[in-house]
């Protein structure tokens, strides 16, 4: 969960009210943030320094603020307090307008098509009149660096570039060219540096070099030009020194470079929505055309409302609540998003819902349930029990079986689901048969592969504990991972029952003794041969027990697991002194 850090002061003059910190804590819970941690700027940086000094009174209180992932347009102090304004019902749900421009006087945004073969999109607009002062400016510059922090993936989906319009000619355009043809001075510095020397200059950047290895490869680097060939940035490295903004730019130019159009969309609307409150004309963009080779253009941003329809039944049901249409509409407008009651196809009750570019997160109709709720308060949703809690009858089954199996003194462990390729084969003297799920990047070795059979996780247990008193009785009902050419993932789990007795007596009539006693509580009886009203044990031959003291387990004709003595070379692969008698069962045949 993001945290942004706001000046307590400054907030509470936004939002036109002053808290206690208890109150502001339970403003925050009914609008489903928290409120992280009260601290101050000077404190923060003692304590990255470590010194050990007073704090003064005159410090400003900082609140760190958690927000929820998706909504990017809490990201920043204008964001947060506009939404707990219009929460608070002082202030109307804004709306967002496109300037009335003239098509042949909009700025022009011409990409050219090599593009393509590193960041194909780019989405822009114009801010026009804008107020900056000290605090307003930092906001500013945070919020970008939250965004790339959060949706753009480190720029690497979407990469932002802010210009000062006024030190700049249009038409623009976005190129992708040799990097040793490419020659500007960058953001903070004062010389001109050539693309592919800038690389190598920022290497040793601690804040830039982390985005370096996105077109440091590339044989073309992505860069914007103006009409005067002036660099506006190169991203998603740096912008170019020519544009930047200051506390005295007044237009301010924002364009976003992607590889994910969605989320440049998103991105930018983010920005402008934000921050078009400190427009000459209050929320109102102008905006960009962007034309492609192809002959294609577009008008950004894109600040269509988006209209859904959730039916009343769905989002009572859900919730738990009999609300009217009008209670719901009116905690929907809290939430910033207007409301109207429709009919749905079938007649019944519905809520159109109209979700405004600012709102990003509203995908779905659970999005709008999941506000209705929050505007109503969780604390006041009565505590119920479901009318029907019934678990499913694998999960019972595995839960009846580990009282039986732990009232036979075994002790329950549970083992890492992935393991070595080596463990699922020549640790258990078995060869490859490609039978195993396998990892398609595994991080380490020792993560490579979906377990078969519990069988490695449980010896391995055992191996790292062999100094416990003995015997060792421990046991695992868990899942192992099988190939499923019928399943669309291509494999499908299967939940196994295994059970160990390792000490200097752990023959091959105890673990025969526990699974006669599974099959007891099973009311699976015992019978001849080639039965199949019931169970019984035949001579098995597989590797990774001891021949001749090893049996499978048939269950009405299907053989369901095995049961032996551990040949002693796994027990040497798992460093393992003493013998071991092994059980596993498939428990899903046994439904």
């Amino acid at each position: 969960m993001p945290t942004i850090s706001v000046g307590r002061d400054r907030l509470f003059a936004a939002l036109g009210q002053s808290y206690t910190q208890e109150e502001f804590e339970d403003l925050c819970f009914r609008f489903g943030i928290e409120l992280d941690d009260v601290t101050t700027e000077k404190a923060i940086i003692r304590k990255e320094k470590h010194i050990d000094e007073e704090a003064d009174d005159d410090e400003e209180i900082i609140y760190k603020i958690e927000i929820p992932a998706n909504r990017y347009d809490l990201l920043c102090l204008e964001g947060l307090a506009q939404a707990l304004r219009v929460f608070n019902k002082k202030q109307e749900i804004p709306t967002y307008t496109l300037a009335d421009i003239s098509k042949d006087k909009l700025l022009k945004m011409n990409v050219k098509p090599e593009t393509s073969k590193i960041r194909p999109f780019v989405v822009c607009a114009v801010l026009r009149g804008v107020t900056f002062d000290e605090a307003r400016y930092n906001s500013f510059i945070d919020l970008q660096d939250k965004l790339h922090q959060n949706i753009c993936r480190r720029r690497s989906l979407v990469a932002i570039g802010t210009h000062d319009l006024d030190t700049l000619q249009g038409p623009f355009t976005y190129e992708a060219l040799p990097p040793t043809d490419i020659n500007f001075v960058p953001l903070k510095q004062t010389k001109s540096f050539r693309a592919d020397e800038l690389i190598e200059f920022y290497k040793s950047d601690m804040k830039l070099k982390k985005f370096l290895h996105i077109i440091e490869n590339s044989p073309v680097f992505p860069v914007l030009y103006d009409s005067k060939r002036t660099v506006l940035s190169l991203p998603p490295i740096i912008n170019g020194a020519h544009s930047a903004i200051t506390l005295q730019t007044k237009n301010v130019f924002i364009e976003c470079t992607a590889t994910d159009l969605t989320k440049a969309k998103i991105v930018l609307n983010t920005m402008v929505t934000t921050f078009s409150e400190y427009c000459a004309r209050k929320f109102e963009i102008e905006p960009v055309e962007v034309t492609y080779d192809d002959g294609k253009s577009y008008i950004y941003p894109d600040l269509a409302v988006y209209d859904m329809e959730v039916p009343l039944s769905y989002i009572t049901d859900s919730i738990g609540v009999s609300l009217e249409v009008e209670q719901v509409t009116s905690l929907l407008t809290r939430m910033q998003l207007h409301a109207e009651q429709a009919k749905s196809s079938d007649n019944q009750c519905a809520i159109k819902v109209h979700v405004p570019p600012s709102r990003s997160d509203v995908l779905h109709p659970c999005d709008v349930m999941e506000d209705v709720a929050i505007a109503y308060g969780f604390n006041n949703i009565p505590t119920r029990k479901p009318a029907s809690i019934k678990p499913l009858p694998l999960n019972e089954l595995t839960d009846l079986l580990r009282i039986e199996i732990a009232m036979n003194v075994y002790t329950e462990v549970v083992t890492w689901l992935l393991c070595s390729h080596k463990e699922n084969f020549a640790m258990l003297n078995r060869v490859d048969d490609n039978s195993a799920v396998i990892i398609g990047n595994p991080r380490s070795a020792d993560f490579e592969a979906m377990r078969r059979t519990l069988m490695p996780g449980i010896l391995k247990t055992v191996g790292s504990n062999k100094d416990h008193p003995k015997p060792i009785k421990i046991y695992e009902i868990s899942d192992v991972a099988m190939l499923d050419e019928s399943k669309d993932v291509g494999a499908s789990n299967r939940r196994h029952l295994a059970a160990l007795h390792c000490g200097a007596t752990s023959g091959f009539e105890l673990i025969h003794g526990l699974v006669d006693r599974i099959m007891e509580v099973m009311a699976i009886p015992f019978v001849k041969i080639n039965d199949n009203n019931g169970y019984y044990i035949k001579l098995s031959q597989e590797p990774e027990f001891l021949p001749g003291r090893q049996a499978s387990i048939v269950v009405r004709g299907k053989q369901i697991g095995n049961f032996g003595i551990v040949h002693p070379q796994v027990l040497n692969n798992f460093d393992i002194p003493d013998p071991c008698s092994f059980v596993e069962i498939d428990i899903e045949a046994l439904l």
